[in-house]
């Protein structure tokens, strides 16, 4: 594809990018619309947590399949069809006028998405091959960035001001506009004609083991974990479905996923950091959010404004460190500054407070944005640096799938965390909290004080006060565990520190890089 002219590539470069911010967009724009959408289908926000969990179900399936799905029917058409289902799909969930019809319509459009991610990336490292490669990943990465954080901030403004369909109605004419560049812009050559053979056994493995393991990580919490009946089974579901999906995979010549290319051992170690990457990517936008709503009063959209300028930043710094790989630049010097940096954004949340204003964030979330561009540029590019072309489709699904497993990990293992720390800093506040204490009865009477003059008459001053008391210690609680939960993302990256360096130091844009690009 290197033939391409500088136009046209610029022309797919857009395409791709837009498709993959409109699907990872999707990802976390529902989020808050949640309580409205429970109040207008008749749900409980227990239930409601479905439309989540179905197209994260979903997704984490199609993805590790997309190689052989583009290998199957065509790059081209593969992508076109992922398009056309996920915009279609947004349609019906906008029509919805039930739990369980939105959760089947969101099921089929995390199917298009997940299909829209792993093939954009795949097609834009082989339009921008060889050297160029270090710049391509500079390009999806800003997609990546970006996607999670607009999501809360275009979903905040919109259930401020219309009403939740519009979270979907508004991808109709992205899909659209979409479409039409494909088909004008992504060349025919993307299709392959030679069709693999279909590994039915192995879609069926795939889909059971990774639709149950994602399952546990979405509805773990809800459910009390093995508390639960139906967690332990998908749990042994889980694990037998993926271990045999493995054992059958490696004795396949043509396997749905072909696992064999991890025996490249930067991939194999990539995937890892990828999914380290992910779980910290996806817990600091889950956990930064709930801290700014939950306890100091942020809305949805106050909150994506506080994250836009960070990932600003993010989108500035990709096309540099691009620019930097493609010279020759070692992409262990930028994984391990990022992984500082994020560490460096850990230990700093960790010393906020309930006094702390909107300025107070703005130098860690723009370490965290420096740090998350010195990741994803070098780790999208090192997943493929190794492989031979026709791996390639293959080495960007696996990254894929390992950031969106990271996440999914990565929220289930904090949201466990954060309520044991919480059970933990309330007991420790409520023991402060007893007649005679000189700091209670000062705390006490100032509430007092201050509802006796707001509050008319006849009303029960001793319960009110009791209650704000009450808030007070809650909003404490959760900050102390939110605060706990990023110290606890710092020394998980910490302890993933020594991976870097077992990687080899395999140079973006070296020669080996460039065969592997041109040999096509």
């Amino acid at each position: 594809m290197s033939s391409l002219d500088k136009a046209a590539k610029i022309f797919i470069a857009l395409t791709t990018i837009s498709a993959a911010i409109m699907e990872l967009i999707d990802t976390s724009i529902v989020n808050v619309a949640l309580n409205q959408m429970a109040g207008n289908l008749g749900a409980s926000i227990e239930d409601i947590a479905w439309v989540i969990t179905s197209y994260a179900i979903a997704n984490v399936i199609i993805i590790p399949m997309t190689g052989f799905l583009a290998a199957y029917f065509g790059r081209r058409r593969y992508y076109m069809a992922s398009i056309a289902i996920f915009t279609i799909a947004s349609v019906f969930c906008g029509m919805s006028t039930s739990l369980w019809q939105i959760v089947l319509w969101r099921f089929v459009q995390g199917l298009g998405g997940g299909g829209l991610l792993s093939t954009s990336q795949s097609i834009l490292f082989e339009t921008f091959p060889g050297k160029q490669r270090g710049l391509a990943a500079a390009l999806f990465g800003m997609g990546v960035v970006l996607g999670p954080t607009l999501g809360p901030t275009v979903g905040g403004l919109i259930i401020d001001s219309y009403a939740w369909p519009l979270i979907f109605y508004i991808n109709v004419p992205f899909g659209i506009m979409a479409s039409l560049l494909t088909y004008r812009f992504i060349p025919r050559g993307f299709d392959i004609t030679a069709k693999p053979r279909i590994d039915w056994s192995g879609i069926f493995l795939l889909t059971i083991g990774i639709g149950a393991l994602q399952y546990v990580l979405e509805r773990g919490e809800s459910e009390d974990w093995f508390d639960s009946r139906l967690i332990i089974w998908f749990t042994v579901i889980a694990v037998v479905g993926l271990v045999t999906f493995v054992w059958w995979e490696l004795k396949q010549k043509e396997p749905v996923v072909k696992l064999r290319i991890l025996k490249d051992r930067n991939l194999a170690l990539t995937t890892i950091l990828t999914f380290i990457v992910g779980f910290i990517l996806f817990t600091s936008v889950f956990i930064f959010p709930l801290m700014l709503q939950r306890v100091l009063g942020y809305t949805a959209y106050e909150t994506g404004l506080t994250l836009l300028p960070a990932s600003i930043l993010s989108l500035i710094f990709m096309p540099f460190i691009g620019k930097m790989l493609q010279i020759g630049a070692s992409p262990k010097i930028f994984v391990t500054l990022g992984f500082i940096a994020l560490m460096g954004f850990g230990i700093l949340m960790s010393q906020a407070d309930l006094n702390v204003t909107s300025g107070f964030f703005a130098l860690p979330l723009m370490i965290r944005g420096a740090g998350l561009a010195c990741l994803f540029v070098p780790l999208n590019a090192m997943a493929v640096a190794g492989l031979q072309p026709r791996d390639i489709p293959q080495g960007v699904a696996l990254n894929n799938m390992m950031r969106q497993l990271g996440g999914s990990f990565g929220i289930a293992i904090m949201n466990n965390y954060i309520a044991h720390r919480v059970a933990i800093h309330r007991t420790d506040l409520i023991s402060n909290i007893y007649n005679g204490s000189a700091q209670f009865a000062e705390r006490y009477n100032q509430v007092f004080q201050g509802l006796q003059s707001r509050l008319p008459a006849g009303t029960n001053l001793q319960q009110q006060t009791y209650q704000v008391i009450e808030i007070t210690v809650m909003k404490q609680t959760f900050m102390l565990s939110y605060l706990d939960a990023f110290l606890f993302a710092t020394i998980f990256i910490l302890i993933s520190f020594p991976l870097i360096f077992i990687a080899r130091n395999r140079k973006i844009g070296g020669d080996q890089m460039s065969a592997a690009g041109e040999a096509h």
